[in-house]
């Protein structure tokens, strides 16, 4: 039997939350809703033009996932750079305190790693980072004996900007006899790494994530419809789940297509890490060997609930709620 059902690899990144208004966005380099690598020059630009200091959350997309995934029962384990710093140590602490194992950390001699968050009045968050320590993790630092015991690993599209190191990371994941499930990230990545990303695809990838952008940056396509796009990613030969945001979700693998209701929100504040935790509760579903609808309801559930609050981390006073609709949809199962 394995020690954990999943391990999380990608940048520990601690999230810097502001709510700004649609015109901030304009005296900020790159598009909105993306995500642009910064350096620390350019991030302190941006943090002194804030009218009030940014809240402050653990975040990193493979990690929010990795997280939430542990929350809700996973066994879970986390790949990434710690930095030097007491952001680091408070970002493992936070960890280990959600029952995430926290041996597998490494650690780096620059800061810890950053990632702005500037959220408009529409809820969406444009994504600036400087990933300090994390942009030191080297391939030669990964091998098989990091994915020991672990059944399946999680891995982040931002570490494809390192083509080099997401290819240790697949390799070491598949030695050690991992599932592999790659979230594409960022319409941003995709642009840059769409050829990196078919190869690997044609190597053989277990499941991945994509949002509506996402989809239409790999295929290059906007006119298709999301369930014909899904099932041209599942063609692959992955399980393509599609994430359409409020409208749900497209799964597809083989023969089956289901289509993923949402989970209705009326008071939506932040979609920062809502994917992520779409993803975390399919996970929960999926490495349990649940049917694909009720795996998609689980992440619907999780999705929905991180919208409704700042940052990509459900506030503990919201968890025995959340957990006890994900363990009734369990139920189901037995």
């Amino acid at each position: 039997m394995s020690s954990f059902d999943l391990i999380g690899v990608g940048s520990p990144i601690m999230d810097l939350l502001a709510t700004v208004p649609e015109s901030f966005l304009q005296h900020v380099r790159g598009e909105k809703g993306g995500m642009v690598l910064v350096d620390a020059d350019e991030m302190h630009g941006i943090l002194s033009r804030l009218e009030i200091a940014p809240a402050t959350s653990t975040g990193g997309s493979s990690a929010n996932a990795t997280f939430n995934a542990a929350r809700l029962g996973l066994r879970a384990s986390f790949l990434g750079k710690l930095g030097n710093d007491t952001l680091a140590a408070s970002y493992r602490t936070s960890f280990v305190a959600a029952g995430v194992d926290g041996s597998r950390f490494k650690r780096g001699a620059l800061p810890n790693a950053r990632c702005l968050a500037l959220v408009t009045p529409d809820a969406q968050r444009t994504l600036r980072t400087c990933l300090g320590a994390a942009m030191t993790l080297a391939p030669e630092e990964i091998t098989a004996a990091d994915f020991a015991g672990c059944r399946h690993a999680h891995i982040e599209g931002y570490l494809v900007f390192n083509q080099a190191l997401a290819d240790a990371v697949l390799a070491a994941a598949r030695a050690a006899g991992c599932t592999v499930s790659l979230d594409l990230a960022s319409f941003d990545v995709i642009n840059v790494t769409r050829d990196w990303i078919f190869s690997q695809l044609h190597k053989g990838i277990d499941v991945v994530f994509a949002n509506e952008d996402e989809i239409r940056a790999l295929f290059q396509d906007q006119t298709s419809d999301y369930a014909t796009l899904t099932r041209r990613l599942a063609d692959y030969g992955v399980l393509a789940a599609v994430k359409l945001g409020k409208d749900g979700a497209w799964l597809a693998t083989g023969d089956e297509m289901h289509r993923i209701a949402p989970v209705i929100v009326t008071d939506v504040i932040d979609t920062n890490g809502a994917g992520d935790a779409w993803a975390a509760g399919f996970l929960f579903g999926y490495l349990r060997g649940w049917p694909l609808p009720q795996c998609g309801a689980v992440a619907s559930l999780m999705g929905a609930e991180t919208v409704r609050h700042l940052g990509p981390i459900i506030p503990a006073s919201h968890w025995p709620a959340v957990r006890a609709r994900a363990l009734a949809l369990a139920s189901r199962q037995s």
